[in-house]
């Protein structure tokens, strides 16, 4: 894990000291936000959102959640499910939601700190289907969530694990073993569980203490594992997105609270007004989380754009999109929680149209201040299908932007004033010395992309960007070698597996 080069882990290749070391584990994101708003307009969004959740409230399907909501001194509705929220409330919760904190790996160059000027980009969640140039779009398989855990292991620029595609070949009831133990013996990063019950949810903890050596007290005080938590948009919270606030609350661990608010859709036509839904359903949710266990980590997270108006269909990448992206970063920076926002494509292909919708969403996010980019590697079809290639070339891009966030006021040399004086007019700069002295270490080395001259390029058998993405991730599969484990760890860990299924799983909630 420590060795990468610019295209990712090099297996037993010394480093030299005149090549570039690349490592992009930790990132910061050293750029100005953009605002959406003036302070004032803000500040009004804000108020505009308690005033939401005060006077017309959320709908509350957990019982047990409408029961915390009751004892923290909210109005609690039995009749409708509505729960009405004082104002001062959310003001204790975010005193006490932590701003900045970690997600620790099995390793510590694994940890990802969010908050801060910390980002952290994550690959595609929960897809349905998987695709590749070989096989088309088909359901995912339990081998295609593996593969997409290797390639995310082996990219540092990936910091998490994701839920990626969905192992339909797995019955619902046992998936969630399989998928976590793949997650926890193929990679050393914090890893994701899906919020589908307590059940469910409290095997892959276990799971986790297991794989860690921990005990209870010790998993409780190390998060190692994040849930999202998707509102159902307009004021509603169901009864297993609930459940995971508590569960993982509870357990010290991690929680994405992100309000899928499709503007015209789901939520207001207008971006402040889908905004102010977003905050005030993110701020019920985050209540929730501290009401449960005070100072529980928690992200505010994001999901707000337009949609086709005339089919009713997302739309991503759009100037809604990024507009959203910037707002959300605001009040994500306002309320004092690190931000997770998306890189997003309605796109049905890995194409040009892919390609400038994940730009300008992942712009969207980079400006507004985003801590934790999901779907930034492989999302396609709006989430319906995990791409192989584009996964690689969306990772293409992310190393850019690793790029992009490298400072470059470095020192006087590098004005190369010496350079300058050393080239006669009308010259180049190909071979003098400061030139030679740097050009191994001084550009970022595509990983896709071709910067040869057509001669060059139909020499080289002519392939697109898509095609040589397709050789790429077949080459960090056939190459992929597992970290390793302790022997007793893993043997307690499938014990563990094989007697739950045994006894028969864990139901969905």
């Amino acid at each position: 894990m420590n060795r990468r080069s610019r295209r990712g882990r090099h297996h037993g290749v010394a480093d030299t000291s005149h090549r570039r070391q690349v490592d992009y584990r930790k990132l910061k994101n050293p750029l100005l936000r953009q605002p959406a708003f003036s302070e004032d307009r803000l500040e009004a969004i804000h108020r505009t959102a308690l005033r939401v959740i005060e006077e017309l409230g959320i709908k509350v399907l957990n019982d047990e959640a409408r029961d915390y909501f009751k004892q923290a001194g909210a109005s609690v509705d039995k009749t409708s499910q509505l729960v009405r929220i004082d104002p001062a409330l959310i003001a204790g919760a975010l005193e006490s939601a932590p701003s900045e904190f970690t997600l620790y790996g099995s390793v510590p160059e694994a940890d990802v700190t969010l908050g801060g000027d910390n980002i952290a980009f994550t690959c595609v969640g929960g897809a349905p289907h998987i695709s590749d140039l070989d096989r088309g779009k088909r359901p995912g398989t339990l081998e295609d969530t593996r593969n997409i855990i290797k390639l995310s292991e082996h990219f540092d620029v990936l910091h998490l694990q994701s839920p990626n595609v969905e192992s339909q070949d797995i019955p619902v009831h046992l998936r969630h073993y399989q998928v976590t133990e793949a997650q926890l013996t193929l990679s050393r990063k914090p890893f994701f569980i899906f919020s589908r019950g307590s059940e469910q949810v409290e095997d892959a903890f276990a799971m986790a203490r297991l794989a860690h050596g921990l005990s209870q007290q010790e998993f409780e005080a190390k998060p190692l594992c994040y849930t999202v938590i998707n509102t159902n948009s307009p004021r509603q919270l169901d009864i297993p997105m609930c459940q995971g606030i508590i569960d993982f609350a509870r357990a010290g661990q991690v929680s994405v609270i992100t309000p899928f608010t499709l503007a015209g859709a789901m939520a207001p036509v207008t971006m402040p007004g889908a905004l102010v839904l977003q905050h005030a359903e993110a701020l019920a949710g985050i209540l929730l989380s501290q009401i449960v266990r005070p100072g529980a980590p928690v992200v505010y997270g994001s999901f707000t754009s337009n949609v086709d108006m005339k089919s009713g269909s997302p739309a991503f990448g759009t100037p809604e999109f990024v507009q959203a992206a910037f707002g959300a970063g605001q009040l994500a920076r306002h309320i004092g929680l690190p931000w997770r926002g998306s890189a997003a494509t309605a796109s049905n292909a890995p194409d040009e149209q892919a390609v400038y919708e994940f730009l300008m969403s992942a712009w969207g996010s980079i400006l507004g201040g985003v801590n934790v980019m999901v779907h930034a590697a492989g999302w396609l079809e709006g989430g319906l299908t995990g791409s192989m290639e584009k996964f690689i070339l969306d990772v293409e891009m992310l190393q850019t932007f690793a790029e992009i966030f490298n400072p470059l006021d470095s020192g006087d040399a590098e004005l190369a004033y010496e350079a300058i004086a050393s080239v006669d007019p009308g010259g180049h700069f190909f071979g003098c010395e400061h030139t030679m002295a740097r050009y191994q270490t001084a550009f970022y080395e595509p990983l896709v992309s071709d910067w040869s001259n057509f001669g060059q390029w139909t020499e080289n058998g002519s392939k697109t960007a898509t095609q040589r993405a397709n050789g790429i991730w077949k080459k960090i599969l056939h190459d992929f070698e597992a970290p390793a484990m302790d022997p007793a760890r893993l043997e307690e860990l499938q014990a563990f597996i094989e007697r739950r299924s045994a006894e028969g799983g864990a139901p969905v909630v």
